[in-house]
């Protein structure tokens, strides 16, 4: 069966919603669990007063019955708690006694000139409020579901936030889970204590200038079978795939897998893994440049990607634009917003990336339930058993 999901709402709308569909029954879930990663979305270092009224909280409204998913779409709703001060302006029906000014001066690298010109409007509210990064609490929730899978099979997502502004962690390879504990106990999800120190002094800084920051998040998973994916079609590979999901994040301006953009540079005899064989651990390499993805397909070693995230388009101190209205130069609006994103982004580009490989995992073992899902892991393990052996 295959897993698919949808979202709706505005970002100072009533509520967001999201369905899945595909999630096989058996899955045991829970709204606490989901809130723990809509909680960690909502953390990090330079986050603005949005934050301070939303307190995200999943309702489970179909696809569940006893904690056990039961294998129908999965319906869950996210109230927006903001909602209520912007009620007026964003209500579903009309009204001639308190219409809203439209908002006519679109800001440079957001959604809003494009979105206007694209759907016809001269009001940025139609387009900003789903453009709005507010959605991805929603695709945290599939994510988040998407993980209870991947896990059932051993399969662990962790992400960290590696870089932001001039401030960067030096570059190590990712072996195991150990780089990425207790990230969430950092105030911007960097493993490094010193260098996450600096990372806030970048924020403040920008802070201080009415400015924001960007930055890179890391994303690795353990514990991956070879051979999710496929290279037969190009729509199949997996590191398109997960690179879309990743890039298709707000803000999100560029993505890499394993060594990435830094294999251009050198020779391919330093490019590419060198494969191994030792019969008590089976097939190994030694390095991991790839990225755990050779020709669309996972390899059995870590998966590692990163994405890079350009700083927030809303400022304090507001860039020029044109008014729609009058065509006249006027600076931008200025929209409550953060001051760096980067944190968030990375639980964001964890959900993401749990997503895409529940997806293919259940595209190469299929099944309606949890425990044909597993007959059909535990066939294929076994077929490869003398070639591949999963970590303890």
């Amino acid at each position: 069966m295959a897993l698919r999901y949808l979202t709706g709402g505005e970002s100072h709308g009533p509520s967001l919603a999201v369905i899945i569909d595909g999630l096989p029954a058996g899955l045991v879930v829970s709204a606490d669990m989901i809130n723990r990663d809509l909680a960690r979305r909502q953390s990090g270092y330079g986050r603005g007063g949005r934050m301070k009224v939303e307190k995200d909280r999943a309702r489970i409204i179909s696809g569940v019955r006893l904690g056990v998913t039961l294998g129908s779409p999965v319906s869950v709703l996210i109230e927006n708690k903001d909602h209520e001060n912007w009620a007026a302006s964003m209500s579903p029906v009309a009204s001639d006694d308190d219409r809203p000014e439209k908002e006519t001066r679109p800001r440079p690298g957001h959604g809003d000139l494009a979105g206007m010109l694209k759907y016809g409007t001269l009001d940025a509210r139609d387009i900003l409020e789903r453009a709005s990064a507010r959605e991805t609490a929603a695709r945290t929730v599939a994510g988040s579901l998407a993980r209870v899978l991947l896990e059932s099979f051993g399969i662990k997502v962790a992400s960290r936030v590696v870089r932001i502004g001039g401030v960067e962690v030096q570059r190590e390879p990712v072996m195991d889970l150990k780089g990425f504990v207790d990230v969430d106990e950092d105030v911007v999800r960097c493993a490094d204590k010193e260098v996450s120190w600096k990372m806030v002094e970048e924020i403040e800084k920008a802070a201080e200038s009415g400015d924001s920051v960007g930055g890179v998040f890391e994303v690795a998973a353990f514990g991956l079978m070879p051979g999710l994916g496929s290279m037969a079609q190009h729509d199949r590979r997996l590191d398109g795939r997960l690179a879309g999901a990743l890039a298709s994040i707000p803000g999100i301006k560029g993505v890499e897998t394993g060594d990435g953009f830094s294999l251009a540079g050198v020779w391919g005899s330093r490019a590419h893994d060198e494969i191994l064989y030792e019969s008590a651990r089976g097939i190994e390499r030694k390095t991991n440049r790839a990225g755990g993805l050779e020709a669309g397909m996972t390899n059995g070693e870590p998966l590692v990607l990163r994405a890079a995230m350009k700083p927030i388009p809303s400022l304090r101190r507001p860039l020029s634009t044109v008014d729609m209205g009058t065509l006249e130069r006027v600076d931008a609006f200025r929209e409550r917003a953060d001051v760096c994103a980067v944190p968030a982004a990375s639980v964001v580009g964890e959900a993401a990336v749990c997503f895409v490989l529940a997806e293919a995992l259940c595209e190469k073992f299929g099944g309606d339930s949890l425990g044909e899902i597993e007959r059909n892991v535990h066939g294929y393990l076994e077929g490869i058993k003398d070639f591949f052996k999963p970590p303890e």
